[in-house]
């Protein structure tokens, strides 16, 4: 298991397959969690995510890896602070799988985001979290991740159409 000496992060390469394979099978680890919708993701949605993700300007993904094990992974879009007047990043995604959880891995790919994020000039990171996954909170919270305005904030969407 994961040590401080055998954890890697490192920006993933999309074009690589394994990394490819890694980013796709740590998301459907995650949406097969009650919190994540409790099933595995459709075949042609896996097949999408990551063209989707090249495609996508901004797109950047953190992998985190226990020696040549992927474990970890932050999907992440950049994006722009109309306030701040310079850039920021969006963590879509964050999912550690489930035997390496509470061994800081995630708190390591959040900084490892923060770091990113500040080479490229921008002014801070934001993400939502879903109620019903309350450790996933408190990390975030523990990680400085709040409401540092005073305003209430609550993120909504809206799905259109099928998946």
């Amino acid at each position: 298991m994961s040590t401080p000496e055998t954890l890697r992060i490192a920006l993933a390469d999309l074009e690589n397959p394994l990394q490819a394979e890694a980013v796709v099978k740590i998301i459907d680890a995650y949406a097969m969690e009650p919190h994540g919708g409790g099933q595995s993701l459709p075949d042609e949605v896996r097949q999408r995510i990551v063209p989707g993700l090249r495609a996508t300007p901004g797109a950047f993904v953190l992998l985190a890896w226990d020696g040549e094990q992927p474990i970890g992974a932050a999907i992440c879009f950049r994006g722009f602070s109309t306030f701040s007047g310079k850039p920021l990043a969006n963590v879509h995604d964050l999912s550690v799988l489930q035997p390496y959880r509470g061994r800081g891995i995630g708190t390591r790919l959040l900084q490892a985001v923060e770091d990113h994020v500040r080479g490229f000039g921008g002014s801070k990171v934001t993400l939502e979290v879903r109620l019903a996954n309350p450790e996933a909170e408190r990390l975030y919270q523990r990680l400085g991740f709040g409401d540092p305005s005073g305003f209430a904030t609550r993120f909504l969407d809206k799905p259109l159409g099928t998946l």
